[in-house]
């Protein structure tokens, strides 16, 4: 009971990069620069996918559980990120941090999961094209989607809680801009071997048995596309893949250093840029290279630009499209 009162009603600091103000205000800058494209670029993805019949496949279905995700996954972060960037207070209620805590890990667990489910749809349209339509039915989408969002959801109520347990006697200066399951542990005041031994297990199994499944995925995938004999089909095929490819290899390579490396080596600062990274730019990397990388989707866009803009508007779009 004591303990529970006083965490009510402690506040967290969030040292974050309050050591260097003049760093602060170019990250205000590029947060919400970031924070802006995540929004725009992400909910595009989820409006043309809904809107375009022909986008009404397991592969864009997939697509815009991912944008959904890293809307809320980003939400949740920034706008607190913002204000601790712009104004003199640098506080998080205890009630802030366990809100935070808890969907962010939920929603990057899912994504961990998800992504992995998106290199099994594409497995199966390559390797397995004359199946695809009957495996990847709607059914069975939904109840992949369901299960990596189910997946996230339950890590994070064991591991997010298990971390809320430990006693901080007194300490509230985080040396982070969010409340991250890292930083958190070292504020604990006592021994958090055993809590050090959860997080290391559960990131085996969120970041390095998802992405080994993709490889392997991905190994199967390359040799049957160097069988395509159509050199059109082997292109789009590639360019489908390796955008899905380059996502996994920017978003895992990010969080895995960040969370697989030993304690005694975890270097704040750099941890925090890492985190930033991962948090505020790979969330703006997703739409950006499934809309370059992607016909489907670009002549989706022009298709929906063009039913929306005046006459005049619609010769200087299509123009540009042309270009392109």
């Amino acid at each position: 009971m004591e303990r529970a009162n006083e965490s009510s009603l402690m506040s967290f600091i969030l040292l974050g990069f309050s050591d260097n103000p003049r760093l602060e205000s170019a990250l205000f800058v590029l947060v919400l620069f970031f924070y802006i494209l995540t929004l725009v670029g992400n909910f595009a993805i989820i409006i043309i996918s809904y809107v375009d019949p022909l986008l009404h496949t397991p592969m864009y279905f997939f697509l815009s559980n991912l944008s959904l995700l890293d809307l809320c996954f980003t939400t949740s972060l920034a706008p607190q990120t913002l204000v601790n960037l712009r104004g003199p207070e640098k506080t998080i209620t205890y009630g802030g941090c366990v809100v935070q805590l808890y969907i962010s890990l939920a929603l990057g667990s899912t994504e961990c999961i998800l992504l992995a489910v998106m290199a099994l749809d594409r497995y199966i349209a390559v390797c397995k094209p004359l199946h695809y339509v009957a495996v990847m039915n709607q059914q069975l989408c939904q109840q992949l989607a369901s299960l990596s969002w189910l997946s996230g959801l339950s890590n994070s109520l064991i591991h997010a809680t298990f971390t809320l347990q430990l006693p901080l006697c007194g300490n509230h200066r985080l040396n982070h801009f969010i409340c991250e399951v890292p930083a958190l542990l070292k504020l604990a005041c006592v021994d958090t071997t055993v809590n050090e031994l959860v997080l290391f297990v559960v990131s085996i199994l969120f970041l390095l048995i998802p992405p080994a499944l993709i490889l392997i995925s991905y190994g199967f995938i390359s040799q049957a596309v160097l069988r395509i004999k159509s050199a059109e089909a082997r292109h789009k095929a590639f360019s489908t893949c390796s955008s899905h490819l380059t996502v996994v290899i920017i978003f895992y390579g990010t969080i895995i250093y960040m969370y697989l490396q030993p304690g005694n080596s975890y270097a704040q600062d750099q941890g925090k840029f890492i985190s930033l990274f991962y948090t505020m730019v790979t969330p703006t990397l997703n739409p950006i290279i499934y809309t370059l990388r992607n016909k489907d989707m670009k002549v989706a866009l022009k298709t929906l630009l063009s039913k929306n803009c005046v006459p005049y508007d619609c010769d200087v779009q299509g123009s540009i499209y042309q270009d392109m």
